[in-house]
């Protein structure tokens, strides 16, 4: 499922989503430039490796640097491919400007970050002594979209899912389309864990991901801009 539009509209300009695609932009064009070998020691020194986090002295007896904590911040900014740059930056642009609009451009950098590192913290759990650097802000993404689920429920996403070589486009309930992402988000990790599927993906990341989003939407929620969140129409439907 490909969302193509969502039917709540923009109040503010959103400047920090604009800001964090545009970085996300030159250090994908940047990555680009390197050769394979400095690519991978770049994604081993800016991605999470949660060895690194979870077992540092064998870390730097394997030629790790000292203290990798920063890496659940960077490794958001950095992105596997073409394919992976681009749908992030479309999930991104579709979900987080109304989450932008509710909070103000810093709160929302900070919200944004903090469910990065939450997703990250998820997979670490996992994956406890894997080598494997994880780069992308799909988990910081799908902290986006687990405050859109409880701040517009209401919403209607334009939804495009290929259907063998058929183009179906079809509006779906948002509560329905973030359901049934963070539904499959789930199955395939443990689909990954138990029978060894999606291996290369960091599953576990985009569901916790989701779940932290949701937990932490009340400290970063600026109720005087939640001008069209679920909760406010509840209310004027119970006034009148």
């Amino acid at each position: 499922m490909i969302p193509l539009k969502d039917s709540i509209p923009n109040v503010f300009r959103p400047y920090m989503v604009w800001a964090i695609i545009g970085f996300n932009a030159v250090v994908f064009v940047y990555t680009m430039g390197l050769s394979p070998v400095n690519l991978a020691r770049f994604f081993h020194l800016f991605g999470v490796v949660p060895i690194r986090l979870t077992q540092p002295d064998l870390a730097l007896m394997i030629g790790y640097p000292d203290s990798g904590y920063y890496t659940l911040i960077t490794h958001m900014f950095i992105h596997g491919g073409f394919l992976h740059f681009i749908l992030n930056t479309w999930m991104l642009w579709i979900f987080a400007d109304n989450i932008e609009d509710v909070m103000g451009p810093f709160r929302f950098l900070v919200f944004y970050l903090v469910c990065g590192a939450g997703a990250l913290v998820v997979h670490i759990l996992f994956n406890m002594n894997s080598q494997v650097p994880v780069v992308g802000a799909s988990g910081a993404i799908a902290g986006v979209m687990g405050a859109y689920l409880l701040l517009y429920p209401h919403s209607r996403v334009i939804t495009f899912i290929p259907i063998i070589f058929i183009p179906y486009i079809i509006e779906i309930p948002a509560v329905i389309f973030l359901g049934v992402w963070f539904v499959i988000q789930v199955v395939s990790a443990l689909g990954s864990d138990i029978l060894g599927t999606g291996k290369g993906v960091a599953w576990w990341a985009h569901a916790g991901g989701f779940i932290v989003g949701m937990a932490i939407l009340p400290l970063f929620r600026n109720k005087k801009r939640c001008y069209y969140c679920y909760e406010k129409i509840r209310r004027k439907k119970e006034f009148f």
